[in-house]
C-alpha cells in the first residue's frame, strides 16, 4: 500500500504532467490538424500521441508502470502483477476535440489493487483542474497556469483550489448525459428517474467533465449504458469519490473495478 506522503508527491508530478500535455494539446488545437482513425474506427490526432508522450516521460521518474490509451498493448499476464500504476487517457474526448467545442480532458488516474484512489483532469480549454486524493479529499482549481509555476509543491498547489463538492443553491434533481452517446437504454433509465423525482433537469457535457459535474455537486446521477474503456473512467471515478460520490456498476451496485483482462468498461451509475 503507497503510503499517503507518497502518494501526494506522485499526485504533484501528475498535476504537472497534465498542464504540460494541455499546453501542447492547445498548440495542435490551434492549427489545422489532420484526423486519423485507429483500428477501432475511433479518432486520433498529433494531440493525442503528444500528450501521451509529455505524460509518460514526466511520471517515468515515479517508477509506476503505465498504461495508457495510446499505449495499451502491454499483455493482461504483465499488468495482472501491477499492484498500483498509472493510468491515462491522454486526450480523453477526442471526438470533442475534433469538433472543436472545448469539451476534452487530460485524465491521470493512480491505481492500486484494481481501485483508483487519486485522479488528475484537466481542461485545457479552460485552464481548470480538478483533483482527487485519498481521505475524500476533492478540488477544483481555476486559472491553474498562473498558479503552478509559483507553487513548491502539492501542499502550496492545494491552497489555490476550491474543495468540492460546491456548495449549490436549491436546483431540480439534474442527470448529466453524453453529449456524444445517448442510448435506448439511458433513455429509459431518465424516464424513471421522473417518476420517482418529478420535474428533472438535464445537462450534457463531453469527455470526463460529466463525472466533474457529479464531484461539484453541479449533477445529482450520471447513468452510461454505452461502452467505455478503462482510461475513460478511472481519473474521474477518484475524484467523484473523493467528493463523496459513487461510481458503481449498473448491474449489482459494486464499486467499479479496473486493470481487468478486457479494459471495456461495464454500464455504470455515478451519483451524489
Amino acid at each position: 500500500m503507497i503510503e499517503e506522503t507518497r502518494i501526494r508527491d506522485i499526485m504533484w508530478d501528475a498535476v504537472k504532467a497534465s498542464v504540460e500535455a494541455g499546453i501542447a494539446i492547445m498548440k495542435v488545437y490551434e492549427t489545422d490538424f489532420s484526423v486519423k482513425n485507429k483500428s477501432d474506427n475511433s479518432p486520433l490526432t498529433l494531440a493525442d500521441m503528444e500528450s501521451h508522450t509529455i505524460i509518460s516521460s514526466m511520471l517515468q521518474s515515479t517508477g509506476i508502470p503505465i498504461l495508457s490509451e495510446e499505449g495499451n498493448d502491454i499483455a493482461y499476464a504483465e499488468r495482472k502483477e501491477w499492484k498500483v500504476f498509472w493510468l491515462i487517457d491522454p486526450l480523453d474526448g477526442t471526438k470533442e476535440f475534433v469538433n472543436r467545442n472545448g469539451d476534452f480532458t487530460v485524465n491521470i488516474a493512480l491505481i492500486e489493487s484494481s481501485y483508483p484512489i487519486a485522479g488528475v483532469i484537466y481542461i485545457p480549454v479552460e485552464d481548470v483542474l480538478f483533483l482527487g486524493l485519498p481521505g475524500k479529499e476533492a478540488m477544483k482549481f481555476e486559472k491553474v497556469m498562473k498558479h503552478i509555476d509559483a507553487c513548491r509543491d502539492l501542499e502550496d498547489f492545494l491552497r489555490t483550489g476550491i474543495r468540492l463538492p460546491l456548495v449549490q443553491d436549491e436546483r431540480p434533481y439534474t442527470v448529466v448525459c453524453s453529449r456524444s452517446h445517448m442510448s435506448s437504454e439511458t433513455e429509459t433509465f431518465i424516464e424513471e428517474l421522473k417518476n420517482l423525482h418529478g420535474q428533472i433537469d438535464y445537462a450534457s457535457r463531453g469527455s470526463s467533465l460529466k463525472l466533474c459535474m457529479i464531484a461539484e455537486g453541479k449533477a445529482d446521477i450520471y447513468p452510461r449504458f454505452a461502452p467505455t474503456m478503462e482510461w475513460d473512467t478511472a481519473a474521474g471515478q477518484a475524484i467523484a469519490e473523493a467528493s463523496g460520490a459513487g461510481v458503481v456498476r449498473a448491474e449489482d451496485g459494486k464499486r467499479l473495478q479496473y486493470n481487468k483482462n478486457e479494459l471495456l468498461n461495464p454500464w455504470f451509475i455515478v451519483k451524489r
